[in-house]
């Protein structure tokens, strides 16, 4: 099944790309690869996610966040290159967790994530990964995620 078929069975929206919110832009492509800018938990224009993953957050919210930023990076990926289905596999995904002091199940986080990405892409979904455990992040975000794709 293709990759945009996927997501409308899976009930899954792409939003318009997220404009950057500083000097950047959502994703570039280079010699194969599209690269993602971070991507944050932003639905409609709005953070859905803030704070500190083991503090104001649970495991499991910032699971879901982790699912939002990797939807918005899809987002950004087919802004441009026009269409997921030209992914031919997912690469790298590098995801920051914005921790609470002692929080250490970051890859729990970010499997958020990378488990949508396999759902959506099947084999060609399962990638190299980061899980970085981080004090702040852009306007208090819970998570932050970046995706590497080959396509063509």
């Amino acid at each position: 099944m293709k990759a945009e078929d996927k997501l409308k069975e899976m009930g899954i929206t792409l939003p318009e790309p997220a404009k950057p919110v500083a000097a950047y832009v959502p994703a570039i492509v280079s010699k194969g690869l599209v690269y993602t800018a971070g991507q944050i938990p932003l639905q409609g224009g709005q953070l859905t996610y803030k704070g500190k993953v083991g503090q104001e957050l649970s495991l499991e919210q910032g699971y879901e966040a982790a699912k939002v930023c990797v939807i918005n990076c899809l987002a950004a990926i087919k802004g441009v290159l026009g269409s997921l289905d030209r992914v031919t596999r997912i690469v790298k995904v590098v995801g920051f967790v914005n921790s609470a002091p002692g929080f250490t199940d970051q890859p729990k986080v970010i499997n958020g994530a990378s488990e949508l990405l396999v759902q959506v892409f099947g084999e060609q979904g399962k990638h190299a990964r980061s899980a970085v455990g981080v004090s702040e992040l852009p306007l208090g975000a819970a998570v932050e995620v970046e995706v590497i794709a080959e396509f063509e």
